[in-house]
């Protein structure tokens, strides 16, 4: 399986602190199966954004693994004022493995409108935004048809494999399944951070997925289309997601039902 939401290189933001915190968590993820990890420090106030420290940070943790793992270097990118005027001028700077995708996180509290804007630009310039976690915000909790713009101008969306098995709550869990169910879901990846706490899961969401919506689904979001975003390769023709459109815009919505609207 192909990881491609991780904070493996330590002492960088809220992941490991040492080497050896990171070695542990490689260590979990190849006991399940994972194969390649794309490494993805945050990109935020807190945390800033340091290239060249991840760089020579990843290289130790390669040699430390000796070839068991492959890994590739992305980040967790804030939709920060900031960040997007960064992006502009050093695009690469920030997207995986160098190429078009890129992790993009939103604020909790607000997703300003000119977001879309920014999606719009990110896309016309070649980069495929891929949208973290939204199961787990809580503006898009309360409002989640609101994907649907950005999914039909060309955005990616990646669900956190615990929420799967409800880490972060029977809501977050519901909406994780029903944006699955509705073919709105590209990829599934950790977002690991420590064998204590926000741990390795993919092995136990692949199962899950298994179960609920077959092999053929399971398979495309936890090894297919994470694999072809670790290259930078072109995604193969994906299901058709449902309520896109005019569907998308009745008075109760995609979810109104499942969060009683």
């Amino acid at each position: 399986m192909f990881d491609i939401h991780y904070h493996l290189i330590f002492g960088v933001d809220d992941g490991p602190k040492t080497i050896e915190d990171s070695i542990a968590l490689a260590e979990a993820s190849i006991a399940e199966g994972v194969t390649h990890i794309l490494a993805t420090p945050h990109a935020n106030d807190t945390y800033p954004y340091q290239p060249e420290v991840n760089r020579e940070r990843l290289a130790m943790l390669k040699e430390h693994l000796d070839g068991r793992l492959t890994l590739g270097l992305g980040c967790d990118f804030h939709l920060s004022y900031d960040n997007i005027i960064d992006l502009r001028r050093n695009p690469t700077k920030y997207t995986v493995n160098g190429k078009q995708y890129l992790l993009v996180e939103f604020p909790d509290l607000n997703i300003p409108q000119s977001i879309t804007q920014a999606f719009n630009e990110m896309i016309g310039a070649g980069i495929v935004p891929i949208l973290t976690h939204p199961e787990r915000n809580p503006v898009l909790m309360r409002d989640p048809e609101r994907m649907a713009e950005w999914i039909q101008s060309g955005c990616l969306l990646q669900v956190t494999a615990a929420s799967l098995r409800g880490r972060f709550g029977p809501k977050s869990e519901a909406m994780a399944f029903e944006l699955v169910k509705r073919n709105w879901v590209h990829i599934i990846a950790s977002d690991a951070h420590s064998v204590e706490g926000r741990t390795p899961s993919m092995e136990r969401a692949h199962s899950v997925l298994v179960e609920s919506a077959g092999q053929e689904t399971a398979d495309r979001l936890c090894i297919e289309n994470p694999r072809a975003v670790f290259f930078g390769e072109k995604l193969k023709e994906q299901p058709r997601p449902m309520g896109l459109g005019r569907e998308q815009q009745s008075k109760r919505g995609l979810f109104g039902r499942m969060f009683g609207k």
